[in-house]
């Protein structure tokens, strides 16, 4: 049986949260990875030949192309089928930003998600990707991928010493 990724979010959360005392924080961070890796991964696999994703900063127009036709159908989809797919594009999206700028996965509790920090120590530019890919689905063109993450790597160019900011 497949697991759906919001639930392998929230059953890596638990289990993060149950082992705290005696796992490091590289091997959590190895667990996001993992976790963000496969989700990406099943949504490259399953649009392959169709939308070329292949985690550059690139592939973000085409992980729009792909956001715009969803919505089409999002409303006709389960919220069960939706989260999923949410998950899958908001994990690609965390994994073209730590290919190419580096990071950590945090949890971000507000609003029971992972968040993508970029510049620790020096600097914190942060992202929610799964809200950022629910804001496109729901509210269209206005929310694009490819100007958001911009922004995202505009705001790590010219980052100073002690700056923190998150993109949405």
């Amino acid at each position: 049986m497949e697991i759906g990724a919001q639930y392998h979010w929230a059953a890596l959360l638990q289990e993060l949260k149950a082992l705290n005392k005696i796992i490091s924080m590289s091997e959590a961070q190895l667990n996001f990875i993992e976790a963000a890796s496969e989700n990406s991964e099943r949504l490259v696999s399953a649009f392959v030949g169709k939308y070329e994703l292949n985690y550059s900063e690139e592939s973000l127009s085409e992980l729009d192309s792909l956001l715009e036709d969803f919505s089409d159908f999002a409303d006709q989809d389960d919220e069960e089928m939706k989260s999923d797919f949410i998950a899958q594009a908001g994990s690609y999206i965390f994994e073209v930003a730590r290919r190419i700028y580096g990071g950590k996965y945090y949890w971000y509790d507000p609003l029971d998600q992972p968040i993508f920090v970029t510049g620790q120590p020096n600097f914190e530019i942060s992202f929610l990707a799964f809200e950022k890919i629910k804001g496109r689905i729901e509210n269209g063109a206005e929310d694009n991928i490819p100007y958001f993450f911009k922004g995202y790597t505009e705001r790590i160019k010219n980052a100073k010493p002690g700056d923190k900011a998150m993109i949405v």
